[in-house]
């Protein structure tokens, strides 16, 4: 099924001197100019090309891949606003509208949004700010444990907001970070919960057996190369728990609390230590 604003594999249909007509089925001829076909292009040939509607409005195809499409989420650059709206970067010559009723704030020029792409009633390919009303559509189907793909959003009180597999709102709580994270990163990230309010619970680290006793064997090791003493207790903060083992808090405390339940090391006030040393 042909969609506009997405990737579509069309077929040459036919030569003209301004570039090559391609089999849209119902939607009729598509062009694609010269500038943006590739070379040794034949009639008859498959090829992978996004729609969108030029500067005249007229549909047209084109082997660029712009840096957002329909369903997408991403962070753009504002290069204009005018009367209609703010303009955005996207990699394509005819730069995408984000009009005035879609901006969660007034987009200045010259600044990087957060933006949902998506056809309008008009059917123009837009963009919006306004997340919170184009994501959250469908329920959340996710198990707990389940890898996903994130882009952080905003950050919060309670942590950051983010956009979970470019469908629904996340939260990765300030307690479970230990590293600065920005508006627009993509990152991979784990399944807590999913909340009765359809909300997500995420964690940046997956917390599965084979990753717990990988923790163990690296505290192990940590405490005989440092003679049997680690400064580090269920006490001390994220951040230095992070810097040595790069997990939050909550792992390293599970993971001593169950070394300390083998009867492998003693947890003493100023640290850890091996039974024995």
């Amino acid at each position: 099924m042909i969609a506009l604003g997405t990737l579509n594999t069309l077929t040459v249909k036919k030569q003209v001197k301004f570039g090559f007509y391609l089999d849209g089925l119902s939607w009729g001829e598509i062009l694609l100019p010269n500038n943006v076909a590739p070379a040794g292009l034949e009639i008859g040939q498959q090829l992978e090309v996004f729609l969108y509607l030029d500067s005249e409005d007229q549909l047209i195809a084109t082997t660029e891949k712009p840096a957002i499409m329909v369903g997408k989420v991403a962070m753009l650059p504002v290069v204009a606003v005018t009367k209609v709206g703010a303009f955005l970067n996207w990699g394509l010559k005819k730069d995408l509208l984000v009009p005035f009723s879609e901006q969660q704030i007034p987009l200045k020029e010259g600044q990087k949004y957060l933006v949902y792409c998506y056809v309008d009633v008009s059917n123009r390919i837009v963009a919006s700010t306004k997340l919170d009303r184009h994501l959250h559509k469908t329920e959340p189907r996710y198990n707990i444990g389940d890898k996903v793909d994130i882009i952080i959003s905003e950050q919060t009180d309670i942590g950051y907001k983010a956009v979970v597999e470019l469908c629904h709102w996340g939260v990765l709580y300030k307690n479970e970070v230990f590293k600065p994270l920005r508006k627009g990163d993509k990152l991979t990230a784990y399944i807590v919960k999913v909340r009765d309010d359809g909300k997500i619970d995420l964690r940046l680290t997956a917390t599965t057996y084979k990753q717990a006793l990988e923790l163990t064997t690296k505290i192990l090791t940590k405490l005989e190369q440092n003679g049997g003493k680690l400064a580090l207790t269920d006490k001390s903060s994220p951040e230095l728990i992070y810097q040595a083992f790069g997990v939050s808090k909550k792992a390293y405390k599970q993971a001593i609390g169950a070394l300390y339940k083998d009867k492998k090391i003693v947890i003493l006030d100023a640290g850890i230590m091996l039974v024995g040393s």
